[in-house]
């Protein structure tokens, strides 16, 4: 994966906010499932998108081939163009939210005719006052409706995604994260969320709800090299099958099966909120080949 050096980036998608003060008591999850619930009018959806609170110790850490280092810059005033984030960790995620923004902001009024309103990512450590209340990083990524903001703990893509979960990582698994986020974004802005009744099952409306994010963010990859700033310059200039090959291996590595198997040995499909590893990647890949929303449309379908 390589960012496009011409490229001018726009910080102002991106809140940093580590080292402030906020937080507090977390989310238990019990039993492997379970995750941030809200309100806001779409009756406490579980709209956490990523990861389950692990009830064991799993060791290992990990670290992709091919990232940025992450250099522990509390500023992003160093994030100005495509070359600072081939270098920089904190820009190249800075890249990846205007990249993705930036395809559907053209693509969403094309396809759908609804207009896209932008959504900030906020980059917090520890804990973070979100609108939908207090979280801390064990919870991951994740969307709130209520402040349209996405929310992320950078550790956890190397202590959680690579290290517990053993994903093999690299920076277009971390993209993958985020255009999933913001695959959960797209469905607010287009009303899905109210057609969540059932939160948990194989066949859940909460894991239609998250297949279906999967297969937006497959639907940006299969443009990620188009999709570009202000001036026309694409954020990201090439794209590997190795890239697609981690996307496909983050997706599979929070499947509800891979997770369930690593925390209590066994599999209960009637506690699924996310989706199997095979489902996962089947609908990324869907999205990637397809390209449209309609091809991503997981509450037509029961070939979850």
């Amino acid at each position: 994966m390589r960012y496009n050096p011409r490229a001018r980036l726009d910080t102002r998608q991106v809140e940093n906010r580590r080292g402030s003060s906020g937080g507090g008591g977390g989310f238990p999850m019990g039993g492997g499932g379970g995750g941030l619930k809200v309100g806001g009018g779409i009756g406490g959806v579980i709209v956490l998108v990523i990861i389950l609170l692990l009830q064991s110790q799993l060791g290992g850490t990990g670290g992709g081939p091919g990232q940025a280092q992450d250099t522990g810059n509390t500023s992003l005033d160093q994030c100005r163009t495509g070359a600072d984030a081939n270098q920089d960790r904190d820009c190249a995620l800075v890249a990846d939210v205007n990249s993705i923004q930036s395809f559907w902001a053209d693509d969403l009024p094309r396809e759908a005719g609804v207009d896209y309103t932008p959504s900030r990512t906020t980059i917090f450590s520890g804990g973070i006052n979100s609108g939908c209340g207090n979280a801390t990083s064990d919870v991951g990524p994740f969307y709130c409706p209520v402040d349209k903001h996405v929310y992320l703990d950078t550790t956890f893509f190397k202590d959680m995604l690579e290290g517990q979960l053993g994903a093999r990582g690299g920076q277009f698994s971390q993209a993958y994260v985020l255009a999933h986020e913001y695959g959960h974004h797209v469905q607010d802005l287009l009303g899905t969320m109210g057609k969540v009744r059932t939160q948990q099952g194989r066949n859940s409306d909460a894991v239609r709800l998250e297949l279906q994010a999967d297969c937006y963010a497959g639907i940006w990859t299969k443009h990620a090299t188009t999709a570009g700033d202000a001036g026309g310059e694409p954020y990201i200039v090439d794209l590997t099958q190795d890239d697609i090959a981690r996307a496909l291996d983050a997706a599979a590595a929070v499947g509800d099966d891979r997770i369930q198997r690593k925390t209590s040995g066994r599999v209960d499909p009637d506690r699924w909120t996310h989706g199997s590893a095979e489902s996962r990647m089947r609908w990324f890949t869907t999205g990637m080949q397809k390209g449209t929303l309609r091809a991503c449309d997981t509450f037509a379908t029961n070939q979850l």
